[in-house]
């Protein structure tokens, strides 16, 4: 079955490497874009350091991007508008 996805766009959800992360505001947002459809998903994880405490939010948003370096891109913008909008209430439950 895995052959036949890939070669006929089947979805496929496995992350590739997540890229450097990029300091904002006093979070990390690395972006962790994924192949899916024959293109690349937005993806991301913001990190914050609360004293020895790392807390991680992970996202996924709808855009999908012809390549992972676009997707990157776009991860790290939606991440900051993540942080600009909630701030820390993104760690919290839901």
């Amino acid at each position: 079955m895995g052959l036949w996805n890939r070669l006929f766009g089947g979805k496929e959800s496995a992350p590739h490497a997540a890229a450097a992360a990029v300091e904002y505001n006093g979070y990390r947002i690395r972006p962790t874009p994924f192949r899916a459809e024959g293109q690349f998903q937005t993806a991301g994880t913001i990190e914050k350091d609360f004293g020895a405490e790392v807390r991680q939010h992970s996202f996924i948003r709808a855009e999908k991007h012809a390549s992972e370096d676009e997707a990157a891109h776009f991860a790290i913008t939606k991440g900051r508008q993540i942080i600009d909008e909630r701030g820390d209430r993104i760690f919290d439950a839901p």
